[in-house]
């Protein structure tokens, strides 16, 4: 193997697991997004059962395209909770918390998964990765509008 095609084959492993990560925190924030979904309660129920779903919903379809691209790069995606555990940034939520305590914790999991999309950008575009920056761009998009959305109703 030349030296190049090598360190094409290792940059492709550095981008999938930083990928592997961003897989991690994005299915525990979905699986939080959903739970918190099922135990909404209070005054604000019906906006916020309604946020979660369509917030729950956008997160879940991209939880494929990340795999695939993991699998592009030739790596294996991670499955299963002990795997995702261990690479994931994101703790899982209490059910039990208000509709405050829900709100302020996926506040933070999404700059969480911001936070790592970040880091997958700078280490795709250093390998040269256009599609996987690609995807971590439209990714970053879509979280930071779900923040966004968040913390206005945090403010309401």
């Amino acid at each position: 193997m030349s030296k190049s095609a090598a360190s094409a084959v290792d940059n492709d492993k550095k981008v999938a697991h930083e990928l592997s990560k961003v897989l991690a925190d994005t299915f525990t924030l979905y699986q939080k997004t959903h739970g918190y979904h099922w135990n909404v309660r209070g005054p604000s129920f019906r906006s916020l059962h309604l946020l979660f779903e369509e917030q729950y919903n956008e997160i879940w379809t991209s939880v494929d395209d990340i795999a695939e691209r993991i699998r592009a790069l030739g790596a294996i995606a991670p499955q299963g909770t002990g795997a995702l555990g261990n690479l994931t940034s994101i703790k899982d939520g209490d059910p039990t918390g208000t509709a405050d305590d829900f709100l302020k914790d996926l506040k933070s999991g999404h700059e969480t998964v911001i936070a790592t999309l970040k880091n997958l950008v700078e280490v795709a575009e250093e390998a040269g990765d256009v599609s996987t920056a690609d995807l971590a761009t439209q990714r970053l998009t879509a979280h930071e509008k779900h923040l966004w959305m968040i913390k206005a109703t945090l403010d309401a």
